[in-house]
């Protein structure tokens, strides 16, 4: 049971490890700054992490060009456009609504409506009740003969 306590316990804090105390600023108020915008940004390596929890280099790199232009006097926007002019709007985990990232916004929505349309137009199908079509008298004597009615 300890060693689970203390799993969960590893989990839970390796956001807060990332970030090495080298990299921090002295002024508390800029190092909170500079870890609200690094939240904001996603790791290019990891993909799935902001570089706030990544521990890839190319994020410690990140956090230190942030830490830079805080420390220079950049406004938040600021130093967000700084990163977005170099890498794209990929760096930012909320891409903005644009014509060029619509696609993101709304195509899982489009996927997952056309894919239920799918889903219920073969349950609907698979669930429609197959004619009554006669047997010839050919066929008729065949299933006789198969389970031995005596009417053959």
């Amino acid at each position: 049971m300890r060693g689970f306590i203390l799993a969960a316990l590893l989990l839970w804090t390796s956001t807060a490890l990332a970030v090495e105390p080298g990299e921090m600023l002295a002024d508390p108020k800029l190092e909170a700054r500079a870890r609200a915008i690094s939240k904001e940004l996603r790791c290019l390596v990891c993909q799935s992490e902001s570089i706030d929890e990544s521990e890839a280099d190319l994020a410690r790199d990140l956090r230190r060009v942030v830490r830079e232009r805080i420390t220079a006097g950049d406004s938040d926007a600021q130093v967000v456009e700084y990163l977005v002019q170099r890498y794209g709007n990929f760096v930012r985990m909320t891409p903005p609504l644009e014509a060029g990232t619509i696609l993101l916004w709304f195509g899982p929505f489009w996927v997952l409506v056309i894919g239920g349309g799918l889903v219920y137009v073969t349950l609907r199908k698979a669930r429609r009740p197959l004619p009554d079509v006669p047997l010839d008298p050919e066929e008729e004597a065949k299933l006789n003969a198969a389970l031995g009615d005596p009417k053959e």
